[in-house]
């Protein structure tokens, strides 16, 4: 897959997008050509994250089984803003937005709707008092908002250009009494932790978030409600997007009846798991680390010019950030470096994670040398690297030469030397004189090592 998605609250704006932006009409048949979906779509603890180096959320793991059902590439675009959403969606850069949009009637105006994926509700989020934990629950309950007519005079801080704002006006409208909203550009879950610190009184979020919110806030109340049933749904374009709409439903209605669907929504909105991941030093939504190793990697990743995150999501595919795992051939650690290699570079692989990393290092500083003269593209050379790293940069000259031989570019990776790559576990390409290393049976193989790294090194760009 090429990675390059959202809360169902925190971004969930009434606006309409911008009538300056020209709508483009990409429908299935535009994107099956092109090989990829692309969903917009924010960056948050419930719908796409990293967690311990592996990209993670419900709808992240959602359209990954859509796209797969089309036999494509997903891209995410995350996106904080959704008016930035509706953009990239009418622009043609995106094909759905993937933010828990709520479904009603100015928006039905601007784009199509999937069939629901949840019906919810905005509850407020109160503080309850600071010693809840030793007093009984019916003196918890005097001390909070139970009533709507009570937030009467009260101020409620919410995301700007949210629906939250929207539904406190028809409460407002309803009930005849004045309600003091405060719109203010920060995201649902920012909110609620100010609520938690006590910075701020009161918030509205979604229900479902809720759920996990209150595993991770236990000071906090999210039980009254602050507006009626809502769908949710996956947004489109309102033109050209009737057959993906078609497919996206048809899958949809399969799915969602299905074990799988269930244990996904278990996954990340029952339960305590969510919790403990929020809580990790390794949740980089909060803290923005991709493993334990992350100085050392930066520290050594600088000698080289490479992005540390690039040399992170190598480390990843190699041992999962696991510094004692040991291959069937010797390699060892993080970095899988035979000691060998470490020896010749003068490192003790097996001493240290700093050794192991600095030998591994040293390796692509080393197979930098080999192709800078013949790929002067920087970000092409890249690939060229990573597939030297793992089968030897003698199998990646021997299938330049190939390429050039047969009238292909030895100077791009995709479709020209990855495709010969391959062939060298055919008789015909192995055996020919231009080759020196001879039979490589894994090939394919080593394409998918180096897009699996470039796909998590996508994954790991949007920390920044």
């Amino acid at each position: 897959m090429l990675i390059v998605f959202s809360s169902f609250i925190s971004c969930d704006r009434e606006n309409a997008v911008s009538t300056e932006v020209s709508v483009i009409h990409r429908d299935l048949d535009e994107i099956i050509a092109s090989g990829k979906i692309t969903a917009v779509a924010n960056f948050n603890q419930t719908s796409y994250f990293i967690y311990k180096g592996e990209p993670m959320g419900f709808y992240y793991e959602l359209l990954r089984r859509f796209a797969s059902h089309l036999d494509l590439d997903l891209e995410i675009i995350p996106e904080n803003d959704i008016d930035n959403a509706y953009q990239l969606l009418n622009s043609g850069d995106a094909d759905i937005i993937a933010m828990g949009l709520t479904v009603n009637s100015e928006r039905k105006e601007m784009m199509n709707f999937s069939m629901p994926l949840f019906e919810t509700r905005q509850v407020l989020v109160q503080r309850k008092p600071d010693s809840w934990r030793t007093m009984k629950v019916h003196e918890i309950e005097k001390t909070l908002i139970r009533s709507q007519l009570e937030l009467g005079g009260m101020s409620v801080y919410v995301q700007k250009g949210s629906v939250f704002k929207q539904s406190l006006e028809i409460l407002e409208k309803e009930s005849g009494e004045d309600i003091d909203i405060i719109e203010v550009p920060f995201e649902s879950e920012e909110l609620v932790k100010q609520v938690s610190r006590g910075e701020i009184a009161l918030t509205v979020c979604d229900e479902r978030i809720a759920l996990v919110m209150n595993a991770l806030y236990p000071n906090l109340d999210f039980s009254t409600p602050v507006s009626f049933p809502q769908k949710q749904a996956l947004g489109l374009r309102k033109e050209g997007s009737d057959d993906l709409l078609n497919e996206l439903d048809a899958w949809l209605e399969k799915f969602e009846g299905t074990m799988e669907y269930a244990l996904l929504e278990k996954k990340y909105f029952k339960g305590q798991r969510m919790a403990r991941i929020a809580n990790s030093d390794y949740f980089s939504f909060s803290t923005g680390k991709v493993s334990p190793y992350d100085e050392i990697i930066k520290k050594y990743s600088d000698t080289i010019g490479w992005d540390w995150k690039l040399i992170a999501a190598l480390i990843y595919q190699e041992s999962q950030f696991d510094p004692s795992v040991e291959s069937s051939k010797g390699a060892y650690g993080l970095m899988q470096v035979m000691p060998s290699t470490g020896d010749h570079f003068g490192f003790d692989v097996t001493k240290s994670v700093d050794n192991n990393i600095h030998a591994g290092i040293s390796y692509i500083k080393y197979l930098d040398k080999v192709f800078s003269d013949k790929i002067p593209d920087k970000e092409e050379r890249v690939k060229f690297i990573l597939a030297s790293y793992n089968a030897g940069h003698g199998h990646v000259l021997d299938a330049m030469k190939l390429a050039s031989k047969n009238g292909y570019d030895p100077e791009v990776w995709d479709g020209n030397v990855a495709l010969f790559l391959n062939k060298k576990s055919e008789p015909e390409f192995y055996t020919d004189p231009v080759v020196k290393f001879g039979l490589l049976r894994s090939g394919v193989a080593v394409n998918s090592y180096v897009d699996a790294i470039l796909e998590r090194y996508d994954h790991y760009k949007h920390l920044e």
